[in-house]
């Protein structure tokens, strides 16, 4: 049996509060400052500082990952028992189930091995790369010191094909996070896997643990990968400005190398050109020529959703970009499921991971009811359900007590028509033909209906400084941005050490996104739950209230990967 408590570990810096959180409407108090692109600092898109390590190449105000204020917040949360670790990211071939696959993977295996330590413990791990491109590991969800975030350009240079990265920080809080490339598309191979933080308290109590990663997947099936992907949804236009998944993205002095500088000239001759021949154009020409980019617009998203007409009304709209072959639960199509053993009665905690690149999935167990315990690591009012829908990047625990039998947890591609399965047994090993399951039909929750548990919940106070993040861009012209804005790794949005912060994310697109923080966690309205992903709906709009207690350069992004590579995504700069 476990039986652990968080509240030990999570009592410093998180106060109690059983009314939730105070609206910004009604204020006495200083006005909060602006943030945004009107919000910036003048010098915020400015020149390199100095060259140096990636995150040095800032303006002076604004804290570097390297600095001395990131080591000293690393040293409030103290060393820990060291746990060493190893993980080698190599090409590789997979068995999935229903095929073998030429992929990328950790160790051989999809996921990867699991990762498991107790809260307070030290993570000491060496990414080795034998991949033929450049690399990094991001620690999905992890409130972790700024230096080992994993984003390349920006907390540390890229990994190169053939070397090594020492990745060492205090694994504080516990939780259900996950680990992934943070480079280019990697994320859509099969290069993740979870990490699991122990509560040394743990309240809850079970008799077995279930770790389900789900994902969609593509690569090496019939040529396809997730490059030639990304090249067709964004008709040739390349990948974000720094972010690129080749060594001449940053040079080994953190400054861009070669092929990076001659991209940029040649789109700045280009634009210069552009401007010139519209300038000496005559009018019926440029005309002529609007109504043709407008033509093969409407062509390509014509072209798109024939070949994806993915729809679904719970993610209020389209549902992705992305046709996948197969869709895998714990690395297995359903034709060959993961199979889960347990004793009628058993209590069984089920941690449940999206690892997707472009599909929110529906998930439900057979027979069953769940209670939900935590979200994105952190616990919430316990609550049940028949079924829940997860954002790529999103995590549900729940319990369930086993009843007696073989049972499909099941999982719908929401939108997209298809569906993966591992399987809950308690008895026999002949493989059943399951119906689909009532649970799938049934209740569902979203993170919109928990409430945060009253010792995670942020303390009720006015935020000292609004920020503004509108999500830009469409299917048609797949022009994703922030605030108009696609990604420049010399983006800063600025905030301070100790100041409370309300991002205000604003859906001004016509598909949903799961929008991802990351070093931190955000409360959603009203008492709501404490995330590092949230759902954003077409058109809607969430407030998310957060403490600045981690000091550094922390991405804010569209956790489907095709979306942020294209260029939703930006980064929360903490000014000195």
């Amino acid at each position: 049996m476990h039986e652990k408590t968080r509240r030990a570990v999570l009592g410093t810096g998180i106060a109690a509060a059983g009314s939730g959180l105070l609206a910004a409407c009604g204020s006495s108090g200083p006005r909060p400052r602006a943030g945004g692109p009107d919000g910036m600092d003048g010098n915020a898109m400015g020149a390199p500082a100095r060259p140096g390590a990636p995150g040095d190449d800032t303006p002076a105000q604004y804290v570097s990952p390297h600095g001395p204020e990131v080591a000293a917040a690393e040293r409030r949360r103290g060393p820990g028992p060291v746990r060493t670790f190893r993980l080698t990211a190599t090409a590789t071939t997979l068995d999935i189930g229903a095929r073998k696959v030429t992929s990328w993977a950790y160790e051989d295996q999809v996921p990867g091995r699991e990762i498991r330590v107790t809260a307070g413990d030290t993570i000491a791990l060496t990414l080795t790369n034998n991949l033929p491109q450049s690399t990094t590991l991001h620690w999905h969800g992890i409130r972790l010191r700024n230096d080992m975030d994993g984003v390349p350009g920006v907390t540390q240079r890229p990994v190169k094909t053939g070397a090594a990265f020492d990745y060492r920080f205090t694994a504080f809080y516990p939780g259900t996070y996950w680990i992934h490339p943070h480079s280019g598309v990697q994320l859509d191979r099969g290069l993740y896997a979870p990490l699991i933080v122990e509560d040394p308290k743990e309240p809850l109590t079970y008799d077995k643990e279930w770790v389900v990663v789900l994902d969609d997947w593509l690569d090496g099936v019939g040529g396809r990968t997730p490059d030639k992907q990304f090249e067709r949804l964004n008709a040739g236009k390349g990948g974000t400005a720094g972010h690129a998944m080749d060594d001449g993205s940053m040079d080994d002095d953190g400054e861009r190398g070669a092929t990076a500088t001659a991209t940029a000239t040649a789109k700045t001759t280009a634009t210069a050109t552009a401007k010139t021949t519209a300038t000496t154009k005559p009018k019926a020409t440029a005309k002529s020529t609007a109504a043709g980019g407008a033509k093969r617009d409407r062509a390509r998203s014509t072209a798109r959703r024939k070949a994806a007409p993915m729809e679904s009304r719970l993610l209020g709209g389209h549902a992705g970009d992305v046709t996948y072959p197969y869709y895998l639960v714990n690395g297995r199509t359903p034709e060959s499921p993961q199979v889960f053993r347990a004793k009628r009665g058993d209590r069984v905690r089920i941690r449940i991971i999206n690892a997707g690149g472009d599909t929110a999935f529906r998930v439900a167990l057979g027979g069953h009811r769940m209670t939900v315990t935590h979200t994105d690591g952190y616990p919430v009012v316990p609550a049940k359900t028949d079924a829940l829908l997860l954002g790529m990047g999103e995590r549900y625990d729940v319990l369930v007590t086993v009843k007696d039998g073989v049972f499909p947890l099941a999982v719908i591609a929401e939108g997209k028509g298809r569906s993966a399965m591992a399987v809950l047994r308690t008895r026999g090993k002949n493989p059943v033909r399951f119906p689909r399951p009532k649970e799938l039909d049934g209740e569902l929750l979203t993170a919109d209906r928990l409430k945060a548990a009253e010792d995670v919940r942020l303390t009720p106070k006015e935020p000292d400084r609004i920020i503004r993040m509108r999500l830009t861009g469409s299917m048609r012209r797949w022009d994703w941005a922030i605030n108009g804005r696609p990604y420049e790794p010399s983006q800063r949005y600025p905030v301070r050490q100790g100041e409370r912060v309300r991002i205000s994310f604003i859906n001004g697109t016509d598909m949903w996104h799961p929008v991802h923080l990351h070093g931190h966690t955000f409360a959603l309205p009203d008492g709501g739950p404490r995330k590092d992903t949230t759902v954003l709906l077409p058109h809607h709009k969430v407030n998310v209230d957060l403490d600045a207690d981690n000091p550094g350069l922390w991405m804010v992004h569209c956790h489907n990967v095709y979306h942020s590579e294209s260029g939703m995504m930006t980064i929360l700069g903490y000014q000195k």
